[in-house]
Order: structure tokens, then C-alpha cells, then sequence
């Protein structure tokens, strides 16, 4: 898994389907990390876990559209991810 308080990501040699997939996988490992740290936090925030699960769902589940995507489209969600994993290290 990778360090979700790195640097943006930056999309690995490959085609646009392998950009997207890398992007989603960096965005859930962020939401892992994420639900774990509250899980062990001394007062976990049951709410919270569950925004932040719905999240990972919600990638989880563009990850497999990814299997059935279309360049252009598989572009759009490589870019989408990006800017997402940007957001989320930046207001971490």
C-alpha cells in the first residue's frame, strides 16, 4: 500500500487504462489508511468511518467500470482521481 501523505501522484508509463486503475488504487489506499486510523483513534468517530467507507466504495466501484472503459473515458477517470487524491492530501 502506499503512503497516503506523499506527494500528488503522478500516473506511472502506460496507457490511459493503466493511468485510471493506478489513480483509483492510490485514491482507495488513501481511504484504507484513512478508516484505519479512525478505527484506532482513541475515540473513533462512527460517522466519519462510515463517510469515509462509502468513499472507498464509491472508487471501488470505478475501479471495476475501468474494466469495461473506453480510452477517452479511462482518461477522464485517470484525471478525475488525480485531482481527487490531490484534494484529499492537501486538506489531510
Amino acid at each position: 500500500m502506499s503512503d497516503p501523505n506523499t506527494a500528488d501522484f503522478e500516473p506511472l508509463d502506460g496507457g490511459e487504462d493503466q493511468q485510471a486503475r493506478n489513480a483509483v488504487r492510490e485514491v482507495i489506499a488513501f481511504y484504507n489508511a484513512r478508516v484505519l486510523e479512525e478505527r484506532r483513534a482513541q475515540l473513533p468517530d462512527d460517522e466519519h468511518i462510515e463517510q469515509l467507507k462509502a468513499a472507498r466504495q464509491a472508487a471501488i466501484d470505478d475501479q471495476t467500470r475501468l474494466e469495461t472503459a473506453r480510452p477517452g473515458d479511462a482518461a477522464r477517470i485517470a484525471a478525475d482521481y488525480a485531482a481527487r487524491l490531490k484534494g484529499l492530501t492537501h486538506q489531510s
